[in-house]
């Protein structure tokens, strides 16, 4: 199994706190959010991992030397992230293959190791993590099961939609290597219809619905985790975190 890092935005909503650097390197008791990354996946036997890269990308690669990581990460430049996720998503078409499923995880997350643990583990080859304790609104993406289908995958939900149960989409993912390379066909479609400014999850979300029965997902709830969006993120990630 190997993972793919999407890494290219600029990370505007957190203004002056982002450094001008990107969010990946910002730091939390001494370890950027990417060496922490590594550290963990390297835990849990990830032995190559291609990170899209984008924004200040010069920043990324210098981290990477620095902790003696090029060994065994490759970066892949998208000079086009201004454009939107779905472009990052495309530039990993030559990095699939038809033998492995894939971790995808957006570089932005500061979270307990034993996230990671619960996609790895779990027989859901194509995975994602639900998250129940979480406060409702705009923000989080969130995903609705009925009968232990996953049947919503999004931000805006319609007011009448009957669910089971609902919670918070971490933003990591394991897909099989044939579900990965429809996301990225889809990807392409997306950019080809001038759409390329949605989020990415559009595109997941696209292949769930059409499939129901091919996704599963893990429950995390209790287990701490944080996207780093806002400047206030940054405050309640070292609050959470002391390690």
């Amino acid at each position: 199994m190997k993972a793919l890092m999407l890494a290219a935005g600029v990370g505007n909503r957190l203004g002056e706190f982002s450094q001008n650097k990107p969010k990946s390197l910002l730091k939390f008791q001494d370890k950027s959010l990417l060496q922490r990354h590594l550290e963990i996946l390297q835990k849990y036997g990830i032995l190559e991992l291609i990170i899209v890269v984008g924004y200040r990308s010069e920043l990324i690669k210098q981290e990477l030397s620095n902790l003696g990581a090029n060994h065994w990460v490759k970066t892949i430049d998208n000079p086009d992230y201004i454009r939107g996720s779905v472009v990052s998503f495309s530039r990993l078409r030559d990095s699939l293959d038809d033998r492995e499923d894939v971790l995808i995880m957006d570089a932005d997350v500061l979270y307990d190791d034993r996230i990671i643990a619960k996609l790895i583990n779990s027989q859901n080859s194509n995975c994602f993590l639900l998250d129940r304790d979480f406060e409702m609104g705009e923000e989080p993406v969130k995903l609705c099961v009925k009968d232990n289908y996953l049947i919503e995958f999004r931000k805006q939900l319609e007011p009448t939609l009957p669910y089971d149960t609902i919670g918070e989409s971490v933003g990591f993912f394991r897909f099989s290597a044939e579900m990965v390379k429809k996301i990225v066909d889809r990807a392409d479609r997306y950019i080809q219809s001038e759409n390329s400014d949605a989020p990415y999850e559009e595109v997941i979300r696209d292949l769930l619905l059409a499939n129901p029965a091919s996704f599963g997902y893990e429950d995390v709830t209790g287990i701490p985790w944080i996207e780093i969006d806002f400047p206030e993120d940054i405050q309640r990630a070292k609050d959470k975190f002391s390690y």
